[in-house]
């Protein structure tokens, strides 16, 4: 029998077709080199210059936006350059820079801890080992896998809102658990790919494959997806709903 599935999102039933290890690995690649096609440029949007700089950029992400969070940290940054600087911090001060990224109170006590851990116990360096930064306060696998892969080059797979939905909406994984979705799409890829992939296929959810209105019909790789009857499936409206113009390297609009 056909597996039959809901869409966690949009609530529309997904047909997923059995499918071999080897025909899933194939597809699956295919789709990762369209996307490369798509976003030749696809990188994390959040600005960063040191590991410090994005390991507080990606916790002050949660609940927010890149944008939003590029638009607070040129004046954090300045303030507060180093995790000594942080460490140190008065805890009103650093709330009042931070607040316009939303639950500015815990994101303070996450990054106060943060940055007090990072100096005493690595020397005023962010460490560049996983199980390392997890011990942070305020950093999960997801934010280690973002600082290791665009701070120290070393791959790893970000398993956020975008990516999760998009992986089970392409039929990789079934999965929902983030640290188990890692691990079964980490086997689909070389792990030379898996920084690559996370950019990639989070580009694809933040301009094509929306949450509740994916833009199915003006979707670069709806041929290979089992899900592309769930969205809009009229091209007009379709391409309306695109946040990026197509053949500009996927720059957001």
């Amino acid at each position: 029998m056909t597996p039959v599935a809901a869409d966690v999102d949009t609530g529309k039933k997904v047909t997923i077709k059995p499918e071999s290890p080897v025909a899933l690995v194939r597809r699956a690649r295919k789709i990762y080199r369209e996307l490369g096609e798509v976003y030749p440029n696809a990188k994390c949007e959040l600005d960063f210059e040191t590991p410090f700089q994005l390991l507080t950029a990606v916790i002050l992400s949660a609940q927010s936006t890149d944008v939003g969070v590029n638009k607070v940290t040129p004046a954090l940054f300045a303030k507060y350059p180093t995790p000594a600087d942080m460490a140190a911090a008065d805890p009103e001060e650093l709330e009042a820079l931070i607040k316009p990224t939303g639950f500015f109170h815990a994101k303070a006590k996450s990054l106060l801890g943060m940055s007090k851990a990072v100096v005493a116990d690595h020397g005023g360096q962010v460490p560049g080992k996983l199980e390392a930064l997890v011990k942070l306060p305020g950093v999960g696998r997801k934010t280690a896998n973002v600082v290791l892969g665009d701070a120290f080059d070393i791959p790893g797979i970000t398993v956020d809102t975008h990516f999760g939905r998009l992986v089970r909406r392409f039929g990789w994984t079934r999965l929902d658990d983030p640290v188990k979705v890692e691990h079964a799409i980490g086997e689909l890829f070389p792990r030379k790919d898996w920084t690559r992939l996370s950019h990639r296929v989070i580009y694809h959810g933040r301009r094509v494959c929306h949450a509740k209105r994916p833009a199915c019909a003006a979707c670069p790789i709806a041929k290979l997806c089992p899900s592309r009857g769930i969205g809009e499936q009229d091209p007009v409206k379709a391409a309306l709903l695109l946040k990026y113009k197509p053949g500009e390297g996927g720059l957001p609009l």
